[in-house]
Formats: structure tokens, sequence, C-alpha cells
């Protein structure tokens, strides 16, 4: 046999169950439809046997999949069994939550100390690891909102928020197309687009770069819920307000970071260009902007999120009957909690998506930065 290890996890899991084991039932007397024995029986097997499994030293992928499939499992079936059962969860039923959630955390352990062969291999492992993060992060929210029984008013459970976007996909795609797809893409690329050129000029005239700046970390500062409703008065109530809102919150960060990125190439390497007689837009062309992707990028990253919020937050002060900003002050009017976690919730996606690209971008444009090479 081989020798055995002992990860913490693996042990606190055990205990868990053993003190679910010992204090059943999992729910409570009043429970309409309360677990059977034999699901009870399963998804202890499941939760001790996936953590006394992995004890021994098996390929790290087959103790991933093990921890992976005995978390995973136990977790529906506590969720499906507290369904319907909101508010009766006792004790041991949120001890074998917890075991399922330190093993699913040995399983990530497990799976970053993986050394793919293939670049497939490890673009798959990079977004494993998060999702599985992030779906135990939705398991404990829905966990905690049934078995405890906490009002929906306060805080619905994930399921419900899922079954609210997939019932409003029209009512959301409209707004995602007016907040989105009007509001902060067109002021997105004005902001970021115009903060470039300036940047240009502010370099090349002294003038300027000593004017800006500091009138840059002024217009920072302004707070947007005074900035939108003044837009909303000079463009009106459709979308061109909320694209000018946009403008202003991603201008000035792209001008600060360029500037400050075209200032990032070192002095030797810019008298080299002079030595081959190459003139202002030459070098700027071929060393300084080159220099000074990492800066841009970085403005672009940070404006992606910018310009969400801008444009969602300038919908509260005025918009036609559409945008994800108008519904959710709407709805929350309304006590629609759903609504409005699920307009939070494709927000976010959109948001994360919008970064994504912008890092993939980053990625292939500026392959040769050391922070791209080294992961």
């Amino acid at each position: 046999m081989r020798p055995l290890h002992f990860p913490w996890q693996n042990i606190a899991a055990i205990l868990l169950c053993v003190a679910a084991g010992l204090t059943l039932p999992l729910m409570a007397a009043e429970a309409p439809a309360p677990m059977t024995s034999a699901t009870v029986v399963l998804i202890l097997f499941l939760l001790v046997g996936s953590a006394v499994l992995t004890l021994f030293r098996t390929p790290a992928i087959v103790n991933a999949a093990i921890l992976f499939v005995g978390a995973h499992a136990a977790a529906w079936l506590l969720l499906a069994g507290v369904t319907g059962n909101e508010g009766t969860a006792r004790l041991p039923f949120f001890l074998l939550i917890a075991a399922g959630w330190l093993l699913a955390w040995r399983c990530v352990t497990v799976l970053t100390h993986l050394k793919p062969r293939t670049g497939l291999a490890n673009s798959l492992l990079r977004l494993i690891i998060p999702a599985i993060f992030g779906v135990w992060i939705l398991i404990v929210w829905e966990a905690a909102t049934r078995g405890a029984g906490i009002p929906f008013i306060l805080l619905p459970p994930p399921s419900s928020i899922a079954a609210r976007i997939a019932g409003s996909l029209p009512i959301l795609a409209a707004d995602v197309r007016q907040t989105i797809f009007k509001a902060v893409l067109i002021g997105y690329l004005i902001g970021c687009g115009s903060g470039f050129l300036v940047a240009i000029l502010a370099d090349r005239i002294a003038f300027l770069r000593r004017g800006l700046l500091p009138i840059g970390n002024l217009v920072s500062a302004l707070p947007i819920i005074g900035v939108a409703p003044i837009m909303v008065m000079w463009f009106g109530f459709d979308w061109q307000s909320k694209a000018a809102v946009v403008v202003i919150m991603t201008f000035f960060p792209m001008l600060v970071n360029t500037v400050a990125g075209l200032a990032a190439a070192g002095q030797m390497e810019r008298d080299l260009m002079r030595t081959y007689a190459s003139d202002y837009w030459q070098t700027l062309l071929k060393l300084r902007l080159p220099a000074a992707a990492p800066f841009i990028f970085n403005a672009l990253k940070i404006n992606s999120t910018l310009a969400l919020i801008g444009a969602i937050v300038a919908e509260f002060f005025g918009t036609p009957i559409v945008g994800m900003g108008f519904r959710i002050s709407t709805e929350i009017g309304r006590m629609n909690v759903d609504m409005v976690w699920a307009e939070i919730a494709v927000a976010a996606v959109a948001g994360s998506v919008f970064y994504g690209v912008v890092a993939l971008i980053e990625r292939s444009v500026t392959f040769w930065h050391p922070s791209i090479r080294g992961g």
C-alpha cells in the first residue's frame, strides 16, 4: 500500500461529518418533506468516502476528480433536500455543507499543483479553478438562504435569481442593448480614444502636460451622482447623456496612464533612436508607444469597469423606460428583489466579459512584456 498523507481539509471534513452524524437529523421535525435516511447516508458516504480515498498518494488528477465528484454530488443532494424545507435546517446540515466546501478547497489545492503539458490543458485548468471557487460561493449562498430561512426580501437564493433571469430574457436583453451596446461602448470608445489622443498632444506640448494633469486629478474626484444629472439636463434622457458620463469617467484615466507610459522608455533607448536619426514620430511609434502599451491597457481595463458603473448610475437620474439602471431603481421600489439581483448578475457577467476581452487583446499585443511572459 502506498504511504498516506493527511491534508488538513480532509481531516476537518471527516470530523465535521462525524459531528453531523452524531447530531442527526438534518431537518427540524416540522419540515414539510424531510430528507430520507437513505439520502443522508449517501451524503455521508460521498463526503467521508472521497475524503478517505484521497488520503492515499494516488495521481493528483485522480484525487482531484474524486474530491470534485464527492463534494459537488453531496452539495447537490443537500440543496435538493432543503428546497421546500426553507428555514428548517439544523446544525448538521450546515456541518455537511462546510465539509463539502473543505473538500472542494482541497480539490482546488490539488489542481493548482498540476503541471499541464499542453497549452489547452493549461487554459482549461485556469478556467476550472476559479469556476469551482465561484460555484461554491453560490452553493454556500443557496444553503444559507434556504437552510436558515433568510427572508426573500433581504437576500434571495441564487436559484431564484437564475429563474428570474431565465424568465426575463427579453427584458434583460433590451436593458443590455440600451446600457451596454449604446451608452457604455460608445462612451468608452470616445472617452478612451480622446484621452489617448490628448495624451499624445500633452506629451508633445509641455503646456498641455502641465495644465491638464492637475485638472485630471480634479475631475477624477468629481462625484458621479453630481455629474450625471447635469449630463441628463444637457444631452437629454436617452443614451447620449449616459455616454457623456462614461466619457468623463474614462477620459482622464486614459490620459494619465498614457502620459505616464510615454515616459517609461529608458534614456538609453531614446539616445539609441537619436543615433539612428529618428524624428519624434518615429521614436513615438517604434519605441515609446510599445513601451507605453502596458500602461495603456491598464487604463483600458480600469475603464472597462468604470464605464459600466457610470452608465448604470447615470440611468438613475433619467432614462427611457429601458436600461439596467432604470430597471434596478424601478424594481427595488416594487420590492422585486430577484429582478434587481438578476440585473446585478447580468451587469457583473457583462463587465467580466468586457474586462476579459481587453485582457486577451493585451496578451496578444504585449506578448513580449515580462508580466505576460511570466504567465
